[in-house]
C-alpha cells in the first residue's frame, strides 16, 4: 500500500543551517499494516510523514501509494489517498465551521466540488452515529462551531474526519502528545478501534515507547534520517522499553535523546 524508495531530503542546502533530514529512507507497508514509529530528537519521523503527505518536495527517490507514483504530486492531489491527524489539535479542523460542516468536508475529500447543498439530510444521521462513537456528547451539538470544543474533543473529531472516508493511508503524527493523559488514552483507544475495524494502513509517530510496543503489528525506530530497526509480529509484542533503548544504543552507537520518551518510560 505504501512504498518509500531511497527518499532523501535536505533542508537549507548549501547554507550554514543545512540539515539532512532523510538519508535514503526505504519503507514498504502492506495493506492493513499499522506501524508505530519512534526515534530521538531530529530523527526524521515527522519529516517522513510530511514527505509522504507532500508538505515538502523530496530531493530524490520515489513514493508510491497503492501502486500510484505520487513523488511529484502536490499536497492537495495526495489528499484523496491520505487521512492525517496532527500533533496540534487545532490543525485538523476548521474552527469557524460547524461540527457537521467539518464532517461534510471530510466526506468529500478528493472529490470535485459542485453547486449543491453542503449537507444532505441523509448525511446528518450518518454523522450523528459516527459522533456517538466518540462518547463525548457531540452528536447533540452538530451545529456548534468547532472552535468552541476542547483540544481533546477537536482531536477526536479530527480522527473521525481522517477515517470517515476510508483513506489508502492514515498518518498520525504524535496525535495524542498535546492531550492530558486521560484524553490521550481515549483518543488512542479510538484510533486502534477505527484502524482495526476499517483495516486501515497506518503510520503512527509516538513519543511513548509503551504505546509503540502495545499498538499495531509493526514498529520501526529511526535515527539520523534512517530506519535503524524494524520489528513485527511476536517479536514486537515481546519487547520491553529497556529492549528498545538497548537496541537503539547497539545500532546507533549513542544514547537515546528524547526527553519526552524518557519521561514516558
Amino acid at each position: 500500500m505504501l512504498d518509500i524508495k531511497n527518499v532523501k531530503k535536505t533542508f537549507n542546502k548549501g547554507t550554514i543551517n543545512e540539515k539532512k533530514a532523510l538519508n535514503g529512507i526505504t519503507l514498504h507497508l502492506n495493506e492493513g499494516d499499522f506501524v508505530t514509529v519512534i526515534g530521538g530528537n531530529g530523527a526524521g519521523k515527522s519529516t517522513m510523514l510530511n514527505m509522504v503527505a507532500g508538505v515538502y518536495p523530496i530531493d530524490s527517490g520515489k513514493i508510491e501509494i497503492d501502486g500510484v507514483n505520487i513523488s511529484r504530486e502536490p499536497e492537495f492531489k495526495r489528499a484523496k489517498y491520505i487521512g492525517r491527524v496532527f500533533q496540534d489539535p487545532m490543525m485538523g479542523t476548521a474552527a469557524g465551521m460547524e461540527i457537521q460542516e467539518n464532517l461534510a468536508l471530510a466526506l468529500r475529500r478528493g472529490e470535485k466540488r459542485g453547486l449543491g447543498w453542503g449537507i444532505r439530510t441523509d448525511e446528518k444521521e450518518q454523522y450523528r452515529e459516527q459522533l456517538k462513537r466518540l462518547d463525548l456528547g457531540l452528536e447533540d451539538r452538530m451545529t456548534s462551531k468547532v472552535g468552541l470544543l476542547s483540544g481533546g474533543q477537536r482531536q477526536a473529531l479530527t480522527l473521525l474526519m481522517a477515517t470517515l472516508k476510508k483513506p489508502k493511508l492514515l498518518l498520525l503524527d504524535e496525535h495524542t502528545a498535546a492531550l492530558d493523559p486521560k484524553t490521550a488514552a481515549k483518543v488512542l483507544a479510538l484510533t486502534e478501534e477505527l484502524v482495526v475495524e476499517s483495516h486501515l494502513t497506518s503510520i503512527m509517530v509516538t513519543h511513548n515507547m509503551k504505546d509503540a510496543i502495545a499498538i499495531g503489528n509493526r514498529l520501526i525506530m529511526m535515527n539520523d534520517g534512517k530506519i535503524i530497526y524494524d520489528v513485527a509480529g511476536e517479536e514486537k509484542k515481546n519487547l520491553t522499553v529497556d529492549d528498545l533503548l538497548k537496541k537503539f544504543t547497539e545500532v546507533s552507537g549513542e544514547e537515546f535523546a528524547n526527553d519526552r520518551i524518557m519521561l514516558a518510560k
